[in-house]
């Protein structure tokens, strides 16, 4: 996807002050059964189509508005994740305003997820 400059720099503002985690290391928490929220933040038609499995759907555009409503705790861990890592970042920068404390972007999102046979679900 041929991003416009503006959005790629308001992205990379947003990354320098939040963490990013690898496929590999969603997979590997979600092996060991570590105990996290993975939130997928796509769009409604995109969940519809597929989602990794076990994730649970706050989309980004009602995510500040419903966030609390399902993960209350502002200590507990998130994993968000998008297509490709971009929208999951700006949605990490946001919950890490509103005060939440753990949460993590997946590099990569989806498309590396299905690159990397990670589990998914309709």
């Amino acid at each position: 996807m041929d991003h416009s400059p503006r959005f790629l720099r308001v992205v990379n503002e947003a990354k320098a002050g939040i963490r990013e985690v690898t496929v590999d290391d969603v997979k590997a928490k979600l092996a060991r059964g570590d105990g996290f929220e993975l939130v997928d933040v796509r769009e409604d038609g995109e969940w519809t189509a597929g989602h990794i499995k076990g994730a649970r759907h706050i989309g980004r555009g009602v995510l500040e508005r419903d966030v609390e409503k399902q993960v209350p705790d502002t200590g507990r861990e998130i994993v968000l994740y998008c297509g490709g890592g971009f929208r999951s970042a700006l949605a990490a920068d946001s919950l890490r305003q509103m005060g939440y404390t753990r949460v993590l972007s997946m590099a990569g999102g989806w498309r590396d997820w299905l690159a990397a046979s990670g589990p998914t679900e309709r």
